[in-house]
């Protein structure tokens, strides 16, 4: 499975961008998928994803609210919609795609099998 992820570029604090996972196989849906960010100096932290074959959904604290992930069946895509970005949202954003059934693991990043190349996202101030 080949992932790429596209969508980052330079926005103004309170403004929004959408990441779009791509993949090179038929049936994305039959995959979980998960956003995850990198920031400089900064551990690679968990940020969104969805269910195998499901729209359930799992995110992280810090993005509740703001972000939305979601699968796009008719262009076999996983999108992320940022909403009122801040600052500390900057990061470069990795798509990953997991074959586990196991919902609750979707936050772990060695659960997926799968990675796209990253696309940095820049909030200034």
């Amino acid at each position: 499975v080949q992932l790429q992820a596209s969508g980052g570029g330079l926005v103004q604090t309170g403004g929004s961008l959408k990441l779009t996972c791509a993949a090179s196989v038929s049936r994305f849906k039959s995959y979980a998928v998960g956003w995850f960010r990198q920031a400089p100096g900064k551990e690679r932290e968990f940020v969104a994803a969805v269910h195998r074959n499901s729209d359930s959904t799992l995110y992280a604290d810090s993005v509740k609210g703001r972000f939305t992930i979601s699968r796009d069946y008719t262009e076999n895509r996983v999108n992320l919609q940022m909403n009122s970005l801040k600052p500390e949202d900057t990061a470069v954003y990795s798509c990953a795609a997991s074959n586990t059934i196991i919902f609750s693991s979707l936050r772990m990043g060695p659960m997926y099998a799968y990675w796209g190349q990253g696309t940095q996202v820049t909030v200034s101030s």
